[in-house]
């Protein structure tokens, strides 16, 4: 899921930089998301790690 990230997040800086401004601000959005969720899941997995020790 941040491999996701950050490839979303690549496209809105290519695309940022030739011009597309939806295009970059959407790619961008999608990117936002998908690392939070990415940290989520990530927090929930440490604390169930911990728990079940």
């Amino acid at each position: 899921m941040l491999r996701w990230s950050v490839i979303f997040f690549v496209i809105a800086l290519v695309a940022a930089v030739f011009g597309f401004g939806g295009i970059a601000a959407g790619a961008a959005d999608i990117a936002k998301i998908l690392f939070f969720v990415f940290l989520i899941v990530f927090g929930v997995t440490l604390i169930m790690g911990l728990i079940r020790r």
